[in-house]
């Protein structure tokens, strides 16, 4: 019996784990690698895709939906308060005489207000339900306006039973409204103000994050899509090469939806980009500044008021309405006298003031807003020449007579500027819903349709390779 020897044992197969799985050494284990590329490369435009329409779907919830409306109504609710106390000054200063549009106006104003303060507060609470710190301050502030509210119907009780001439009311009632309007301007209303201000520190965050997020994954979504294409071509390319097909039709489908689906996406998030950037620029700032600027407007028209409701304290209300004014729309000028002056020569040459008026007026991008900034600009003045000629008379002794024109015609003249006030900022907020409006428009479907159509791209690749590879078995 002759004996063989065993043959010699081969070396172990030191090919990678993916070499062998795939077996990319062979025509068929190519093809596979290119078409699991391509699939890879559809996950890829996928999830940087759906990432940055998240990123702008939370910009808009943010800005359109939570913080940015509760912005809207704290500042309403600051407006309101400040008139509460500003009807109430009035109702104090006429006395029993009816002058302008009369006590029982002035009272049905301060009841109009007192119920727009507790609907802006009640609208703001329920938009801060998930956050402690601003449910509080809602109570806080809802806690001080009940006290003010108690001093302030002490005091118009008071004074009408008194029934004093136009005037500075009895020092028990004089007393009263300097407890009440200090707790207004000391408490109640820098309180009102924080909200706001929280509220708007919240939106100009998330714009400045949301709106780069979106804009860079914008950039992603051109190099995973840049990818996906490449590897597309070249597998058409290699199956081109291999098999003597010049087109292989389902990977050219293929190739096709990848283009209209990363242009699509792309031209989404540049649009979206566009609506945070509208409703961020030309609506929420404007709306905020307009709105802090009617709210300074009628607090300094109250000051006005107060200056000749409080004769004893009448120098520090001019300083008061002047800072305020300057707040509103500021020239350079250390007294009112040469604010006025500065002011008519500023705004005939439409330029050199700043302020929340100045602002806007040099910030003119929507339809209707020029007009309506000339109108507002017009109005303030009016304010102002009435301001001019209530304090000279007062000072010159004719203080009745500047009671009778501050409750008359100063308070028409500052009546039309609030409207224009109102006009132009209705402007800004009709832009700003209309960009939230489009921005959530143009999200629709895409939670369906983004997941969608990378599962279709994804399954034409795999469907475009199944014959070639069916030829090897």
């Amino acid at each position: 019996m002759t004996l063989t020897s065993a043959p010699p044992s081969r070396p172990p197969d030191r090919r990678s784990g993916v070499a062998r799985v795939v077996r990319i050494r062979t025509l068929p284990g190519r093809i596979r690698a290119l078409a699991f590329l391509a699939v890879l490369a559809v996950a890829a435009v996928f999830a940087v895709s759906g990432l940055a329409v998240q990123d702008a779907r939370d910009g808009l919830r943010v800005i359109g939906h939570d913080a940015g409306p509760q912005v809207v109504a704290t500042g309403d609710l600051y407006f309101a308060l400040s008139d509460m106390d500003a009807q109430l000054a009035a109702v104090l200063l006429m006395g029993r005489e009816n002058l302008g549009s009369g006590r029982a106006r002035a009272l049905q104003v301060y009841d109009q207000r007192r119920s727009e303060a507790h609907r802006a507060l009640l609208q703001g609470s329920n938009l801060a339900r998930n956050d402690p710190a601003e449910q509080q301050t809602a109570r806080s502030i809802l806690d001080a306006l009940g006290r003010y509210e108690q001093l302030a119907g002490q005091a118009l009780q008071l004074d009408q039973r008194q029934s004093h001439a136009a005037g500075p009311p009895s020092k028990e009632v004089g007393d009263l409204y300097t407890q009440a309007t200090n707790l207004m301007k000391l408490d109640v209303l820098p309180k009102a103000y924080n909200l706001t201000l929280d509220n708007g520190t919240t939106v100009r965050r998330t714009y400045e994050s949301k709106h780069s997020e979106v804009l860079a994954g914008r950039a992603w979504v051109l190099l995973a899509g840049l990818v996906l294409l490449v590897v597309l071509v070249g597998l058409q390319i290699y199956l081109a090469v291999h098999f003597r097909r010049l087109v292989n039709p389902v990977l050219a489908l293929a190739t096709v939806a990848s283009v209209i689906l990363i242009a699509a996406t792309v031209g989404l998030l540049t649009s979206e980009a566009g609506h945070l950037s509208k409703a961020k620029n030309d609506g929420f700032d404007s709306v905020l500044s307009l709105s802090r600027a009617r709210a300074i407007s009628n607090n300094a028209d109250a000051d006005e008021t107060r200056y000749l409701l409080d004769p004893a304290l009448a120098d520090t209300y001019e300083q008061v309405y002047l800072d305020k004014s300057q707040e509103i729309l500021y020239v350079p000028a250390g007294n009112l006298t040469e604010y006025y002056k500065q002011l008519d020569q500023r705004v005939a040459a439409r330029s050199g003031y700043m302020g929340f008026l100045g602002i806007e007026a040099q910030h003119v991008t929507l339809p209707g807003q020029s007009t309506a900034v000339d109108r507002t600009l017009r109005g303030y003045q009016g304010v102002q020449h009435d301001d001019s000629r209530l304090r000279s008379l007062a000072t010159s002794g004719g203080r009745h007579d500047a009671i009778v024109l501050r409750m008359g015609t100063a308070s028409q003249d500052f009546t039309t500027y609030d409207q224009a006030l109102v006009q132009l900022t209705a402007i800004h907020q009709k832009a700003f819903q209309s960009a939230i409006r489009d921005g959530d428009d143009g999200l629709s479907g895409w939670n369906i349709g983004l997941p969608a159509a990378a599962v279709v791209i994804a399954l034409l690749v795999l469907a475009g390779v199944r014959p070639r590879l069916s030829e090897f078995r």
